[in-house]
């Protein structure tokens, strides 16, 4: 028997949906030779990640064999795919491949940390393929919510492996190839070893709908409106960008794109020729001089985010311009789990201003980027391959994927991400466990899970945080009394005098009493101020605030 695995290792996206990061490998047992399919990001949220900028997936195990990494493959341009690889480039330094719009925006954020664009290379399709290490990969044009996605085509000594990365059958994408399923019989007559296989909508029961159905009801929407029409999109969804921007053209409405995701990504889709018959757009000085009821505004901000221009209008002003009583405001996009204070905030401010809110709540204006349940069946049917492996989902949607493969005879497992499967047997096993997590981008500076920073935090924004000042001369007594100052808790505590005097006076009682031995001991007499700073805020307020403790010795 060969001593030689194929393995897949997730390291991010498997478990939860984003930071897609999966790991191939071919070769003997801790020598494999490595590819990467994406790399991608999460967003943070004030509740669980407060101030951080980016969550990604850990990616110590890869890079501490770097050496190893053959290369990296982008799946489409989606952040949760493809956010990550400007940040991680230095430290995995292997050439990134994909499709050209989805190098274009890679590119772009390479070229904003100051790493060479050309590092980025221009993929055919398939049947292209790029060698790389013992793996032969080629993309196969997939639809998606994105222009130019791709399915992967991973060749190895094992067999063949097909990475979906994320997908819908649609046979009229509005942009984009559809989904052709001659093309895919064909990439399956050798025979497919693996399927590793989107799990995003597994509960969905009905059929995907086509991206081309929103269209007339966008149409009717606009062409109806009184006021001025503001809708926003994922900025990503060209196909959705350029329906929105038709319905403007055929009622009449001049064009605005608003927030520079949604001008970059335009601006890779025209400049790589997915697209070539976008309506022409006006600047937002130019929309000033255009009555209202001729102005349509496309905006980033569909999930709720704070800086966004949808979140900025529904405050005042962006850029000049302004929503008032009887506009239209538009979501043509599905909230994402998790998002919903964000977007209900936002609802509820255009409200007050009068303005008229559409959601998806109807289904009408929205459809689905990924593969709902009858759509993965029909893949699998079409694929016949000897085990799935479902991804791109949380551990719910994993499972109920393994199992919808198994009911049809096909072996599955749910494999989280650290979780090793060894896919060269007749079904996957597990080969090892490897310990992964998050690494946060906070600032300018990355900071791992278990850093303690964002732990922190989340402690000084629950229980408010105390700054204790201690002097002690030359003979380790103490010099003056105690000072304490206080953030993120109230003046006064139940006993109706003021907190900092309570604590100062609790304190400076303390040290008068303290014995030499804890005086001369800067850890036991931290210790013990910090222990009577929070026994005496839980008496007075009922919380126990994070304690800072400087000491100063006179010497």
């Amino acid at each position: 028997m060969s001593s030689e695995r194929l393995i897949y290792l997730p390291l991010g996206g498997a478990g939860e949906i984003g930071m897609n990061a999966y790991v191939y490998g071919y070769g003997a047992a801790d020598k494999e030779r490595f590819i990467l399919v994406d790399l991608g990001v999460a967003f943070p949220d004030m509740d669980t990640t407060p101030g951080v900028d980016l969550i990604m997936p850990d990616m110590a195990w890869l890079m501490e064999r770097a050496d190893r990494l053959d290369a990296i493959f982008i799946t489409h341009a989606h952040e949760d795919h493809v956010g990550g690889v400007a940040h991680f480039y230095a430290k995995l330094g292997a050439p990134v491949y994909a499709r050209a719009f989805t190098a274009n925006i890679a590119r772009r954020k390479l070229d904003e940390h100051g790493h060479p664009p050309e590092a980025v290379r221009t993929a055919s399709t398939w049947p292209e393929t790029v060698k790389a290490g013992p793996f032969t990969v080629g993309f196969a044009p997939m639809s998606h919510s994105i222009p130019e996605s791709a399915g992967l085509v991973i060749d190895s000594p094992a067999g063949r492996v097909v990475h979906t990365g994320d997908f819908k059958l649609d046979p009229n994408p509005v942009v984009g190839e559809a989904f052709d399923p001659d093309m895919w019989a064909e990439i399956a007559k050798p025979g497919v070893r693996a399927l590793v296989c989107d799990s995003t909508n597994v509960f969905s029961t009905h059929p995907g709908r086509s991206e081309s159905e929103v269209g007339p009801e966008i149409v009717r929407l606009v062409s109806e409106a009184s006021g001025m029409v503001v809708a926003t999109t994922f900025a990503s969804n060209v196909a959705r960008v350029k329906t929105l921007a038709e319905a403007a053209d055929r009622a009449g409405r001049s064009v605005v794109l608003l927030g520079r995701a949604m001008r970059r990504m335009i601006e890779a889709a025209i400049e790589t020729g997915v697209l070539t018959d976008f309506p022409k757009v006006i600047s937002a000085e130019e929309a000033r001089d255009v009555p209202r009821d001729h102005l349509m505004l496309l905006v980033t901000g569909s999930q709720g985010e704070r800086r966004a221009a949808s979140a900025q209008l529904a405050r005042g002003k962006y850029r000049g311009l302004e929503v008032r009583e009887g506009d239209l405001f538009l979501f043509s996009s599905k909230t994402i789990p998790g998002n919903e204070k964000g977007v209900i905030r936002i609802i509820n401010q255009f409200s007050e201003k009068g303005v008229d809110v559409v959601d998806d709540s109807s289904g009408l204006y929205h459809v689905s980027g990924h593969a709902n349940r009858p759509d993965l069946e029909a893949l699998h049917g079409i694929i016949d391959p000897q085990m799935v492996i479902p991804m791109h989902g949380e551990h719910r949607h994993l499972r109920a994927h393994a199992k919808l493969a198994e009911s049809h005879g096909r072996p599955g497992i749910v494999a989280v991400n650290g979780m090793m499967l060894d896919l060269s047997g007749n079904a996957p096993s597990v080969a090892e466990y490897v310990e992964t997590g998050r690494s946060y981008l906070d600032g300018s500076v990355m900071v791992g899970a278990l850093d303690g920073v964002v732990r922190d935090r989340i402690r000084m924004a629950l229980n408010g945080h105390v700054l204790v000042t201690v002097i002690l001369d030359e003979e380790d007594e103490p010099l003056g009394e105690p000072w304490c100052e206080t953030m993120g808790l109230p003046d006064m505590g139940s006993s109706k005098a003021s907190l900092v005097d309570v604590m100062e006076e609790d304190l400076n009682q303390f040290l008068m009493r303290a014995g030499a031995k804890t005086l001369k001991d800067d850890d036991k007499l931290e210790e013990a101020l910090r222990r009577i700073v929070r026994q005496t805020a839980q008496a007075e307020i009922g919380k126990k605030p994070e304690v800072t403790v400087v000491t100063s010795r006179m010497r």
